[in-house]
């Protein structure tokens, strides 16, 4: 890396983690909402965190903090994330020596969180993006992906070994989704285990106060994907198949809508975004039904209520803790004045337990009639375009784990993932045994006999 490279990375770093991660633990110290949960996250479950967030919520439907605003409340969450007055991302103010700064540093690569990705965009380009995406990423054509995911898992399942430990995030809750992603993105089959390595380096890029050292390993990875996916491109433009990137490539190529680099940016949203927090959405699921073996047990006598479980678990424990706006101008959420500049942090797991809009929001229950009601798939204009996606790997993953086997035991040992923002756990040793279908019928054993 030339230096002038290295220097533009110091400052990222320093602007986009350093800064904000030393006022965070600054603000920890001082009892600061922002700073005590971006704290405790790292070691925290999302089950643990709930005291702080009930305080929180004891302060309003807007909390104040150093530098603007934090909300649990699950109107003043679906507010911010559709209020056309507040925009993702943060900017520094043009004019200052930190603005200057950050144009200056600013990443060429790709990078999910940044402009062109769609989670960093607003309109008029976040319309344009998002119509044309959606033209390819329809729920019909995510359901078509159904049959093709029911053999991934399948396929996966048949390499578990019963009745010997396993680590099931390694097995089974990472492969899945990566191998689902690549069937979306056209990815070869030699080049899946690259895309993994890639997609779990880069997933701390969610985060805020990265270290240094995690900070250079993420961009690393995102300079190894996007020059992979600078040949993967070209090799779709030639050789298309029917996987919905290449109709992507196609449309774009016709219609003159994505360039490449926002072609870039679309692939790895769809990779970070769509892998990621399907990882997470079945380890913390595997979790949350090994400590509740009675709501297992109403799955496996009531098959038909798997969508709704698959609600209650994001609503209970989401793959994502929390999202941050900023004001484009002076505005108003839920009757509260925000001025211009000041940040929102909407803490969708805090939303996801208002007592105002889910009864006893502590317990998980798979019967719930709102699960649905949850927004951790976010809001507005940003709503997840992967939401169908989720929820359908969701289904087919866990339903397909527990019907092929009527044992899974979670042992000693289980780690989240280090990360903040996204949630979910980093191994799950288990033990499994096969279901009891699965087993030789008593008559076919008493003629073997």
């Amino acid at each position: 890396m030339r230096p002038t490279d290295q220097m533009k990375r110091g400052v990222r770093w320093g602007l986009g983690h350093g800064l904000p991660g030393r006022l965070m633990r600054v603000a920890a110290r001082r009892g600061d909402f922002q700073g005590r949960i971006t704290s405790d996250a790292e070691h925290l479950s999302t089950q643990e965190l709930m005291p702080l967030l009930g305080e929180i919520r004891d302060q309003g439907p807007l909390a104040r903090w150093r530098l603007g605003h934090i909300t649990v409340d699950h109107e003043a969450v679906r507010e911010t994330l559709s209020s056309n007055d507040v925009h993702a991302g943060f900017v520094f103010e043009d004019g200052t020596v930190l603005g200057r700064l950050g144009r200056w540093a600013k990443r060429d690569g790709l990078n999910p969180v940044e402009a062109p990705s769609l989670l960093a965009v607003e309109p008029p380009d976040h319309t344009r993006y998002r119509k044309l995406v959606t033209r390819v990423f329809t729920a019909r054509a995510v359901e078509k992906l159904r049959g093709r995911t029911e053999e991934i898992a399948a396929d996966l399942l048949d390499r578990i070994p019963a009745d010997r430990p396993v680590d099931l995030v390694e097995a089974y809750c990472a492969k899945l989704p990566v191998e689902v992603i690549a069937e979306i993105l056209g990815v070869p089959a030699e080049d899946r285990g690259l895309v993994l390595r890639l997609g779990t380096l880069a997933a701390p890029s969610l985060d805020m106060g990265l270290r240094w050292r995690r900070f250079r390993e993420v961009e690393d990875a995102l300079d190894e994907f996007d020059a992979w996916l600078g040949g993967h491109l070209n090799h779709l433009r030639e050789h298309p198949g029917d996987d919905l990137f290449s109709q992507l490539v196609r449309v774009s190529d016709d219609e003159a809508q994505l360039n490449e680099r926002e072609l870039k940016a679309t692939a790895g949203l769809v990779l970070a975004a769509g892998f990621e927090t399907t990882v997470n959405l079945l380890g913390n699921g595997i979790r949350l039904l090994d400590e509740h073996p009675d709501q297992l047990q109403l799955l496996r006598d009531e098959p038909d209520r798997w969508p709704n479980a698959i609600d209650e678990v994001l609503r209970y424990d989401p793959p994502v803790l929390l999202t941050g706006r900023q004001a484009g101008r002076d505005t108003e959420i839920v009757g509260t004045p925000v001025k211009q500049g000041e940040l929102i942090v909407t803490v969708l797991a805090g939303a996801n337990r208002d007592p105002k809009i889910f009864d006893d929001p502590h317990r998980f229950d798979i019967r719930r009639e709102n699960a649905r009601d949850h927004l951790s798939f976010s809001a507005g204009r940003h709503y997840c375009l992967g939401s169908a996606l989720a929820r359908m790997e969701g289904e087919v993953g866990l339903r397909a784990l527990y019907d092929r086997f009527g044992v899974v035991d979670l042992l000693p040992g289980a780690k989240r993932r280090p990360t903040r923002v996204l949630r979910g756990w980093d191994n799950l040793p288990a033990r499994v045994g096969l279901a009891a279908a699965s087993s030789p019928a008593p008559e076919t054993v008493s003629a073997a006999s």
